[in-house]
């Protein structure tokens, strides 16, 4: 069997913002289709606002996002600690480089990028999207 999965985000209503961020942090290919572009909305249960991101799709080496803008009046924050992602970066360079990314992008460091107890180097950063990103580094064994 083959499988493969991606995270899903239902953005309130900033998908069109948050994917081209993403897109930049992570490179790859980026495709975004708004509500606007489909050819007919009609027998939709909803009305979507201008620029609504329906689905989104970044794909970059090691990630795949996919998401689009959620409807309705009381979506949900994004901002969570129940979930969060990890990325396994092959050099401490390259994840203090995300990490400084993310805070330089309005993102903000959650717990520090050190070694952690079972060896390898851990942190967290949280993007300016509320989604936090467990960054590691695995230790040379």
């Amino acid at each position: 069997m083959a499988l493969t999965t991606s995270p899903y985000l239902s953005f309130p209503g900033n998908a069109g913002e948050a994917f081209p961020y993403y897109h930049e942090l992570f490179g790859g290919e980026l495709e975004v289709q708004t509500y606007d572009a489909m050819p007919s909305l009609e027998g939709f249960p909803f009305t979507p606002p201008p620029g609504a991101v329906a689905h989104a799709t970044l794909t970059a080496p090691g990630i795949t996002l996919a998401g689009g803008d959620g409807m309705g009046d009381h979506l949900p924050s994004l901002s969570s600690d129940v979930y969060s992602f990890l990325l396994t970066f092959d050099s401490v360079d390259e994840a203090r480089g995300f990490i400084d990314k993310v805070v330089g992008g309005g993102g903000a460091a959650g717990m520090p990028f050190e070694e952690a107890p079972w060896g390898d180097m851990y942190g967290q950063v949280t993007d300016r999207f509320g989604i936090r990103w467990d960054v590691s580094v695995p230790a040379r064994r």
